[in-house]
């Protein structure tokens, strides 16, 4: 497979001074821009996922009339913790 390049990115020294003091030991700034460039990628997938299922929860509650409270929501989630917890602490 052939690979393909990114266009090149003027930005201030500011910046790139900013960049280059967080690299880790071995690490080139060309490889920080890759990886940054691949983590924005997924955080935007799982951030059109995350929109489109809440639309389509919106949609299916407006469909079927079913509504949660806040309340209702939060004891649910409270309780998913709760047993979780108490799983990890058995499994230790």
């Amino acid at each position: 497979m052939k690979t393909a390049t990114i266009p090149s990115l003027r930005v201030d020294p500011e910046l790139r001074h900013a960049a280059e003091s967080v690299l880790q030991d071995g690490e080139s700034l060309s490889s920080f821009v890759e990886q940054s460039i691949r983590s924005n990628i997924e955080h935007r997938r799982m951030q059109k996922e995350f929109i489109a299922r809440g639309l389509a929860a919106r949609d299916e509650a407006r469909r079927t009339g079913e509504y949660y409270s806040s309340d209702e929501i939060r004891d649910e989630l409270d309780a998913m913790l709760h047993e979780a917890t108490a799983r990890a602490n058995v499994s230790r």
